[in-house]
């Protein structure tokens, strides 16, 4: 576990790159806080940060983006602070929809989009159809999502097609679980970060980050900025990865 508050020039390798980055984006309600501001103030600071990374990571050549922007969880938080989420959602869907084409941006979405407003599962399906004409860096947007939730839901499938014959449960492998998830056809995540000061996953990728390499840092959210991901990777290139070899 590392935590980031070391402030050395840093020179990243181009050809260690991480394909895939996780963050969970903690820290914003903390952020306002500290500023005698409302938390749906920190939203909206670290919804500017998530596109400032997004951008950042996609000009160092990273693949993936998988952002925690809304829990299973979350739902029992204030329903003004709900709601405020929901209204960053909208105007970033707007904006994301007028400049996917332009910055070559996929966006996807995984959780449980069911509870979510009928004008809310519109803009995501328009921004489906924009993803399948681009081919940039992928961003993920973990929405109404939770890890245990993904695999109960991952499980129950493989039990319905077992109950119909379609699969035999001694058939069941690791590649079947993952064909079911979410994040099926996308590589498991290299380096999951986590921002916030907080040491724990949170109900985030439990399956995927299996093998990711972890950053833990105290810096709040809102202020992770293009130095601090930076140093993270740094951090990153500097571990073995062995994955349970020698």
């Amino acid at each position: 576990m590392v935590f980031g508050r070391k402030r050395e020039k840093l020179r990243l390798d181009p050809e260690n790159i991480p394909a895939h980055i996780a963050v969970i984006m903690d820290g914003n309600g903390r952020w306002a806080q500290k500023r005698g501001l409302p938390r749906t103030a920190g939203h909206s600071a670290g919804s500017e940060a998530f596109q400032r990374a997004a951008e950042h990571l996609s000009d160092l050549g990273v693949n993936y983006f998988t952002v925690y922007a809304f829990s299973t969880e979350n739902w029992k938080r204030p329903q003004e602070e709900v709601g405020a989420i929901m209204g960053l959602l909208d105007r970033y869907l707007h904006k994301a929809i007028r400049e996917m084409a332009q910055k070559n941006i996929r966006l996807r979405f995984f959780g449980d989009l069911s509870p979510l407003s009928d004008s809310l599962k519109t803009l995501i399906a328009e921004t489906d159809s924009i993803s399948a004409c681009t081919s940039g860096m992928q961003v993920n947007v973990c929405l109404n999502y939770g890890g245990r939730d993904e695999l109960t839901r991952a499980a129950r499938q493989l039990a319905q097609e077992c109950v119909r014959g379609s699969l035999r449960p001694e058939d069941i492998s690791e590649d079947l679980v993952s064909a079911r998830l979410y994040s099926a056809g996308i590589p498991d995540p290299d380096l999951m970060i986590r921002p916030g000061g907080e040491l724990r996953l949170s109900n985030f990728l439990l399956w995927q980050n299996a093998y990711s390499e972890f950053y833990f840092t105290d810096t709040l959210w809102p202020d992770m900025n293009e130095a601090e991901l930076d140093r993270a990777i740094a951090v990153y290139q500097r571990r073995k990865r062995r994955y349970g070899g020698i």
